[in-house]
C-alpha cells in the first residue's frame, strides 16, 4: 500500500471544490489515511517547497500557500501517487485534459487548486513535514478487494 500527500490549496477551498475534489479520490478507491483544515505557517510553507528555494517563482509559492486555508490530506491506495497525479492533471490547468481535476477546474499555473507528491520517496518526507506518524490512522475498507487496494 502506497501513502501520499495532497494539498488542496487555498484558491480550491476559496473556490469551494474540496469535498468534490476529494470525492474523485475516494470514487477512484483511495482511502484517506490522514486529514487536517490549517492556516498554513511560512516555516511549513518553506520546507515544503525548499526544492524551489532559489528558483524566481518561490516567494510567490511563498505567498500563495500561506495566503488562505489548505486542507492537507495523506491518501492511500494501490500506487497511490500515481493515481493522485493522474488525477490531479499537468501543472498548468490550461494544458490539462477534460476530466483531471486542474482540466476541469483550473486555469493558471500557480493557482492550480491541489499538489500532489511526485515520488514515494518525496512522498514520505511531505507527509512527515505536514503529520505525525501518530496523526495517520491504520484502517482497511470494507471496498478493499473490490477496488484492487488488497
Amino acid at each position: 500500500m502506497q501513502r501520499t500527500l495532497v494539498l488542496l490549496k487555498p484558491d480550491c477551498l476559496h473556490r469551494r471544490l474540496a469535498g468534490e475534489i476529494l470525492a474523485r479520490f475516494e470514487a477512484k478507491g483511495l482511502r484517506i489515511v490522514a486529514l487536517r483544515l490549517v492556516q498554513t505557517t511560512r516555516p511549513i510553507a518553506e520546507a515544503h517547497y525548499a526544492v524551489h528555494k532559489g528558483k524566481s517563482f518561490y516567494d510567490s509559492l511563498l505567498k500563495f500557500i500561506t495566503s488562505g486555508p489548505t486542507i492537507a490530506t495523506v491518501l492511500e491506495g494501490r500506487e497511490a501517487v500515481t493515481v493522485v497525479r493522474q488525477l490531479m492533471g499537468p501543472t498548468d490547468g490550461t494544458k490539462a485534459p477534460p476530466g483531471t481535476i486542474r482540466g476541469d477546474f483550473a486555469l493558471s499555473v500557480q493557482n492550480n487548486l491541489i499538489h500532489g507528491s511526485d515520488s514515494p520517496e518525496n512522498a514520505a518526507t511531505e507527509i512527515a513535514i505536514w503529520f505525525k506518524p501518530e496523526e495517520l490512522a491504520l484502517w482497511t475498507v470494507t471496498d478493499d478487494a473490490w477496488v484492487g487496494g488488497s
